[in-house]
């Protein structure tokens, strides 16, 4: 059975670590709205998945031969140790952009949490 573009869209945002609120922000709309996109409860135009497609950095064409078991193969080959802990066999350059990505992320979110934090500073007084 195909994977709709719906749930290739909310595969690619999971695998990037991205939330829906992020992805709304990005959007300029809600994050309800954002959720009715991967609901499949509103219409996704063109325009709009290249706006996706920009956001998850990938392109249209990506979104839509996404294949999340052909993804995964590619990680197939995982050892895992006595801790519990996993490593998976993928090249360097790999590794090194989803570790870009995260770190990307995880500036905006800080950025956005010291934005609240003075906000609320300001509003009332020192925490």
């Amino acid at each position: 059975m195909a994977t709709s573009i719906k749930n290739k869209i909310k595969s690619i945002r999971e695998l990037k670590n991205y939330t829906q609120e992020y992805m709304a922000d990005q959007l300029g709309v809600t994050q309800a709205g954002y959720s009715k996109i991967e609901k499949g409860k509103t219409i996704l135009s063109y325009v709009k998945l290249v706006e996706i497609a920009k956001i998850l950095d990938v392109s249209v064409e990506d979104i839509i031969s996404f294949d999340s078991q052909k993804y995964f193969n590619n990680f197939n080959n995982v050892n895992g140790n006595n801790n519990g802990s996993i490593m998976i066999n993928a090249d360097n350059e790999t590794l090194k952009n989803l570790y870009e990505d995260k770190i990307k992320l995880l500036e905006k979110l800080l950025k956005k949490t010291e934005e609240e934090l003075c906000r609320y500073k300001k509003k009332f007084g020192q925490i």
